[in-house]
């Protein structure tokens, strides 16, 4: 069947107004709605968070202060769409554990900024590295540029699950590159990450003989240079200490 046509512009594109007596031509809605419409189609955003929005990210009711603690978060994401794009820090850096919900209110974020006409692009971490080094040629030193484009270039990138990779020179050196490019030249970065951000590192476990053992550090695995082109960039908001929602709808 054919699409139908928009009976406020009959499919031109533009609707005529009037202001202060003069008349002129103005994009119509449904070329606003169709914009937003190809923008998600191209995000590469996970099937499984199709749906995923601020409107119906779940706070726990049962636990006051887990709800006290999300919605906060909740509303720092809020406020960092409404605000987008912010001059001083464009970015957004969700840090959390596992399972406590950072990566539905990053994509619910990226799809809200997406709404307002921006283009944006998803990456898992591991994947997007996967990707660059599977075309790695070590003769020429070349390797997946698409992927590697894609992330310096996209308007808004989500990184999701950041830092997710075993550390060595070549995923410091490539995390690096694409955090330093992106601050330069302000493009906004959101990006997930279950690692202490405190170069001090968190306590892990103390061992048998009393000597502490500390969690690794976002900095441990990017690199102290990408950390901080990170909090240059980024807001950061820390998820509170809640049950992995994962392992309790499992039960």
């Amino acid at each position: 069947m054919p699409e139908p046509v928009c009976p406020l512009c009959d499919g031109t594109g533009y609707t005529v107004v009037e202001r202060a007596g003069l008349s002129g031509a103005v994009r119509c809605s449904c070329s606003v709605q169709s914009r937003a419409n190809s923008l998600r189609g191209s995000t590469n955003i996970p099937p499984k968070y199709e749906y995923a929005s601020l409107d119906n990210f779940q706070i726990p009711q049962e636990n006051p202060i887990a709800r006290a603690g999300l919605g906060k978060v909740l509303m720092q994401v809020r406020s960092f769409v409404r605000e987008f794009p912010a001059p001083d820090r464009p970015g957004l850096l969700l840090v959390g554990d596992t399972g406590t919900g950072k990566t539905h209110l990053a994509i619910a974020a990226l799809k809200a900024i997406v709404e307002k006409g921006h283009e944006g692009l998803f990456y898992d971490f591991q994947n997007l590295l996967d990707r660059i080094r599977s075309g790695y040629d070590a003769a020429s030193g070349t390797s997946d540029r698409a992927a590697y484009r894609n992330a310096l270039d996209a308007e808004v990138l989500l990184l999701d699950d950041l830092g997710s990779h075993r550390v060595t020179e070549w995923v410091e050196d490539t995390v690096t590159s694409i955090i330093t490019y992106r601050c330069n030249h302000q493009k906004p970065l959101i990006a997930t990450t279950n690692l202490e951000v405190d170069d001090s590192g968190a306590v892990a476990y103390t061992t048998a003989g009393g000597t502490q053992v500390h969690r690794k550090t976002l900095g441990d695995v990017i690199g102290a240079r990408a950390r901080s082109r990170l909090f240059e960039m980024c807001r950061i908001v820390r998820m509170p200490a809640v049950e992995d929602y994962r392992v309790k709808r499992s039960r």
